[in-house]
């Protein structure tokens, strides 16, 4: 096991680089009685983990490569591979990957003898890829190479820049797949890398090439660069969002069809995640169209790859899922949020046309949802049962990547009293985002190692094809089809603190401090 701690547990043992732990899975089973009351008979299920040690050489495609993020995430794995440093006006900077849950936070793990609790680093828990170790690879529509794309996206510090494009000045994107019904008009101009332009033309009616397209590709980078397995991510423009139509993406057999006869409300995105499951790799959607439309779901379910979406959550929202959960486990009632953001990147110019806006309020809008389910007392037929949620976006050049986001949560106290809380975030959006897509392929790999089993069963399975743990770094989780989506930060973080723990025969986490609180 690479990890730098020594577990010891009589629930894991180590075998054949795996590693095997038995946990009994415990919760509560809650029935409600014909007189209102509730009824509730704790549960228990044994399982047995199997954890592969060995961590593979992987590869990242991403959907845009030469897009603000992608310069990013290649400028700050070659800084940190090549420890290289620059100055700006405050000084010396190191390259590190803060922001970072996998590399730059910890995991309470237990408490010394003094009852003192002791922290580990978040990845030394079970071995994990390093991000320093990840081949970057991928498409965009447009073909600038990436020390001019890095230039363009004006996100990194010019003298760290000038230091990174002897590194990247060669490296140029794939052709990607053009739909310009699907993204901004504005965008059109970028275009100039694109394998469906064909004489000048763009091409829609040859989708399934373009599926094999996407599927040659994977497959060549891979055998290229020798890789165990490899990750296709999309941080490409936000599409409109497609209609779910029946006989159209409603099933993989019909999406599947669907595409051949080149229907109009086949995506792009979905494009790269039918080639992505047809090649059994990983895809995850990092913006918030509805790539995952049922079709593409049942295709991942039947071809047993993993998927995960949708749309990085960065800043805003991700405060949102805090703040909201927070007012609500007070008992305080918010009752509207209003959201204001303005932005000048290239993200804030696709945004500025209302479809795909549309696509970005729809992924920001249900982020309270559950929190709103959880507590009738508060929300219920009689007092209201629903917060007015308001969100604008607007392009504003000048901002460049430097995203203003201005909140208002107005709730409701006792006896009819009022609370108001203004937040006023100015953040940098790619060096926010950045980090959340080292995650976001971190932890799909190493889920990809995990299989478990029943303790009645023979065989191990992996989990199930939607990656409900990358919750956490996500805006509109999705789900699987017939359950509701946790969108609270602290349970999604709880969630993975406690797969880790479990994986290593540690118990899982809790606060009640029995060493201090009991006589």
């Amino acid at each position: 096991m690479s990890s730098s701690i020594d577990f010891v547990s009589n629930k894991s043992t180590k075998k054949d680089n795996h590693l095997f732990t038995k946990f009994s899975y415990e919760n509560s089973l809650v029935e409600k009685n014909s007189d209102g009351s509730l009824k509730v008979t704790p549960t228990q299920q044994d399982y047995e983990f199997k954890l592969d040690l060995k961590v593979p050489k992987v590869g990242l495609l991403l959907v845009g490569l030469g897009g603000n993020n992608g310069t990013t995430l290649v400028g700050s794995i070659l800084a940190n591979k090549k420890n290289i440093s620059f100055e700006n006006k405050e000084g010396t900077v190191k390259p590190n990957y803060y922001g970072s849950v996998t590399q730059s936070s910890t995991i309470k793990i237990g408490i010394d003898n003094e009852g003192n609790d002791v922290y580990a680093p978040f990845n030394s828990i079970v071995p994990m890829v390093n991000p320093n170790d990840l081949v970057v690879d991928g498409w965009d529509i447009s073909g600038l190479s990436l020390d001019k794309a890095m230039k363009r996206a004006k996100v990194l510090d010019v003298t760290l820049q000038k230091q990174l494009y002897p590194l990247i000045e060669n490296i140029k994107p794939k052709e990607s797949i053009y739909y310009p019904d699907f993204i901004a008009a504005n965008q059109g101009e970028r275009a100039d890398n694109v394998y469906n332009k064909i004489n000048g033309e763009i091409k829609t009616d040859q989708k399934w090439k373009d599926v094999e397209k996407i599927r040659s590709d994977i497959k060549e980078f891979k055998e290229k660069n020798n890789l165990d397995k490899a990750i296709v991510l999309w941080t490409a423009n936000t599409e409109r969002y497609a209609d779910v139509l029946p006989k159209v993406n409603d099933t993989a057999d019909n999406l599947i069809a669907s595409i051949k006869s080149n229907h109009e409300e086949i995506a792009p995105s979905t494009i790269f995640a039918v080639a992505s499951i047809l090649e059994g790799v990983p895809y995850i959607n990092g913006s918030p169209q509805n790539t995952f439309v049922p079709g593409v779901i049942e295709l991942a379910e039947k071809h047993k790859s993993f998927i995960g979406g949708d749309d990085f959550k960065s800043g805003q929202t991700k405060i949102k899922s805090v703040l909201a959960q927070f007012l609500v486990d007070a008992g305080i009632k918010p009752i509207s949020i209003a959201s204001y953001n303005h932005l000048g990147n290239n993200d804030g110019y696709n945004l500025s046309a209302p479809k795909q806006f549309r696509s970005k309020e729809i992924s920001k809008a249900s982020v309270v949802d559950d929190m709103i389910e959880s507590n009738e007392i508060l929300y219920n037929k009689e007092s209201g049962n629903k917060v007015d949620h308001c969100i604008v976006i607007k392009y504003l050049p000048a901002v460049g990547d430097s995203k203003v986001a201005m909140d208002e949560y107005y709730s409701e106290l006792m006896l009819g009293g009022h609370n108001k809380i203004s937040i006023h975030n100015v953040c940098e959006d790619s060096l926010l985002a950045t980090p959340l897509i080292i995650d976001l392929v971190i932890v799909s790999e190493f889920l990809s190692r995990v299989t478990y089993k029943k303790e009645s069963e023979n065989e191990y399975q992996d989990f199930y094809s939607v990656l409900t743990l990358l919750s956490y770094w996500l805006k509109a989780p999705l789900s699987r089809p017939g359950f509701k989506t946790i969108n609270g930060l602290n349970k999604q973080r709880q969630a993975l603190e406690n797969l880790l723990r479990l994986l290593v025969g540690l118990p899982i986490n809790n606060e009640l401090r029995f060493e201090e609180r009991l006589v």
